[in-house]
């Protein structure tokens, strides 16, 4: 047993030990601390009687104890070639990238597109995915050459992978009073507008994160939807990035193109993010409810993952085909209408209203705004162009149309030139602009408002319509001809409102049944001028009854009177849209009194208070309370 020992470390063990042993009870003992054994053998050493088999168990103990000594060994040994291995190969490569990096800042002319594309991408931050793909894409590159006919393709890949930002950016301080003096300075009013916003601001400062709804602002054009995109971003201190929408119909424009196509690029979102060169900057989605379907696909449908919190976290882009966060990007919303927004993707939205401007707010906003804005775009120093007080109102009342105040903004952009023009020649030394000389210096025609009736005539009412330019009052006119008792719409009524003169129509018989004989001899012929507008929406069925019940009871309706809200075959006056805006546009013709329905009796606190007082408004449930105040 000795001799198969030689050699060992077992050998100068025996050589100490072996002359004390005297009996195999002994030897058992004193090798058993050495030997790599368990309880249960041990044990059986001592139970066995016979010194010979005691004897035999001993051997192959250590015969086993030995060749596990000598595996263990082995496998040390290989564990540290191969740790030193591991440590040589990155102490090679720390070497290797120590000169590279001597020779790059001693040669940087010689650094090659592929090396530098190696840097960013060491240098990028990115997730795991996207360091892999870029890897991969970068080996094809090398492997491949420069004289590749895919080469420009995968190196823009890369270039636009490695320049985006993809590091999370540090939560700005935020300062809710220093966000409501920023939002009061840039925009005029917009009251519950400005609530709203320091409500998400809040919620954000206590997060510590991006957080809360995203937010849709809906209004009519010029009402501060996009601008107030830009104060936002300025209150929370980050990067602001519009992405325009209108006309968008292919989905690749949100999503981005595979790159097996040519002249492939990502799609518009990660552009953006691109563009702000950060990770959470403020992003106004501009038009939503322009876009459109078509053969290439359903953008909206492209954005329900962009604007849902649950999945934006790891939105990919099909250009670049690995994740990107999106979680903390503030998403705003811009709309002019909500009518065609798919419902799957308002419902990821909080809808915010914008109403329409009244005369005076656009007067303050073109004092405090528009107009030091324009003088300072047309050069004109301060003190050199006075425009009077009246001769802002008469441009707002008389040469502008709408809601919001984008045309009111060219008017005091033509206003300054004209001014700029009297300054070079030296004809005055300052410009005086009074109310007579607007119509001048304009140069252009009044824009024609309606205004009410100045006679009654049987069968014609006042309207209240909503257009994309704010509110607007309209005429329903009806007339009887001998005929067969035909109905005839004219005035490009869209649908819904040919559905409303019909439901008139039918009304007006049942209250009405005496009258029945002059329906079946004559024809009924409802226009609404002027006859070039397109005219539609679920709001002219109170207006169109009334002006038939005239008609037949050869009752002329006060013209100061005006009204609004749907009906149903029951009588019932239901609920509409664009309240404040048609208000104010019955309010600016001229109206005394507003018949509303009864349910939009909670939206008149969205109305300016000075309208309020200028009009008499009536909630109304049904058609006959209508009929019966008006006699």
């Amino acid at each position: 047993m000795l001799d198969s020992l030689k050699g060992t470390r077992w050998e100068e063990l025996s050589r100490h030990y072996i002359a004390q042993w005297n009996t195999v009870a002994e030897l058992t003992a004193a090798l058993s601390p050495w030997l790599i054994t368990s309880n249960e053998d041990r044990y059986a050493f001592l139970e066995e009687d016979s010194k010979k088999k005691r004897m035999q168990l001993m051997e192959k103990a250590i015969y086993e104890s030995f060749e596990l000594s000598k595996l263990s060994n082995e496998a040390k040994t290989a564990q540290e070639q191969d740790y030193q291995k591991t440590y040589r190969e990155a102490a090679i490569k720390k070497q290797i990238q120590y000169l590279q990096k001597e020779l790059d800042e001693m040669h940087p002319e010689e650094v090659t597109d592929v090396r530098k594309l190696e840097l960013k991408i060491q240098e990028s931050g990115m997730n795991r995915e996207a360091q892999a793909e870029a890897e991969k894409v970068l080996n094809r590159i090398k492997y491949d050459g420069s004289n590749s006919a895919e080469y420009g393709m995968l190196y823009d890949y890369l270039d636009f992978l490695t320049t985006l930002s993809w590091k999370e950016e540090d939560q700005e301080t935020i300062s809710l009073t220093e966000a409501e003096q920023i939002l009061e300075e840039d925009h005029f009013g917009l009251k519950k507008v400005k609530e709203r916003i320091i409500q998400q601001i809040a919620v954000m400062d206590l997060n510590k994160k991006q957080s809360g709804s995203i937010l849709l602002f809906v209004g009519a054009p010029g009402t501060g939807k996009t601008s107030i995109g830009q104060s936002i971003a300025r209150a929370l201190g980050r990067k602001y990035v519009r992405v325009s929408l209108g006309g968008v119909r292919d989905e690749a424009d949100i999503r981005g193109h595979r790159r097996t196509y040519i002249g492939a690029m990502p799609g518009r979102i990660m552009n953006g993010i691109h563009k702000a060169g950060v990770s959470n900057p403020v992003m106004v989605l501009d038009e939503v409810d322009k876009l459109s379907s078509s053969y290439n696909g359903d953008p909206a449908s492209a954005l329900l993952e962009v604007l849902d919190p649950e999945q934006n976290s790891t939105f990919t882009d099909h250009y670049m085909n690995v994740p990107y966060d999106l979680s903390n990007v503030f998403f705003i919303c811009t709309a002019n209408t909500m009518d065609t927004i798919p419902e799957p993707l308002l419902n990821r939205m909080e809808v915010i209203q914008f109403p329409g401007y009244t005369a005076s707010d656009k007067f303050q906003i073109a004092r405090k705004h528009l107009l030091p804005k324009a003088m300072q775009s047309a050069g004109i120093p301060e003190g050199k162009l006075v425009i009077e007080d009246e001769a802002i109102r008469t441009v707002i009342s008389d040469f502008t149309m709408e809601a919001g105040v984008r045309g009111l903004k060219k008017r005091m952009d033509t206003l300054c030139r004209a001014a700029a023009v009297r300054l070079v020649k030296g004809e005055e030394e300052s410009v005086h602009v009074a109310k007579e000389q607007v119509k001048e210096l304009l140069d252009m025609k009044p824009v024609h408002h309606e205004h009410i009736l100045g006679d009654n005539k049987p069968g014609v009412v006042t309207g209240l319509a909503w257009t994309s330019a704010g509110g607007e009052i309209l005429f329903i006119e009806t007339m009887f001809t001998k005929g067969s008792g035909k109905i005839i719409l004219t005035g490009q009524l869209g649908d819904v409102m040919k559905e409303s003169a019909q439901i008139a129509v039918s009304l007006v018989k049942s209250m009405y049944p005496e009258k029945a004989d002059v329906f079946e001899k004559n024809d009924l012929h409802i226009h609404v001028p002027d006859g070039a507008t397109p005219k539609d929406g679920p709001s002219a069925g109170i207006a169109l009854t009334t002006a038939i019940s005239s008609l037949v009871n050869d009752h002329a309706v006060d013209p100061s009177f005006a009204m609004t809200g749907e009906v149903s075959l029951r009588g019932v006056v239901k609920p509409i849209g664009g309240l404040p805006e048609k208000l104010m546009a019955a309010q600016r013709a001229g109206i005394s009194k507003v018949f509303i329905p009864l349910e939009n009796t909670e939206d008149l606190k969205d109305v300016a208070e000075e309208v309020r007082e200028k009009l008499e408004i009536i909630p109304v449930g049904e058609v006959r309370e209508v009929l019966n105040r008006l006699g």
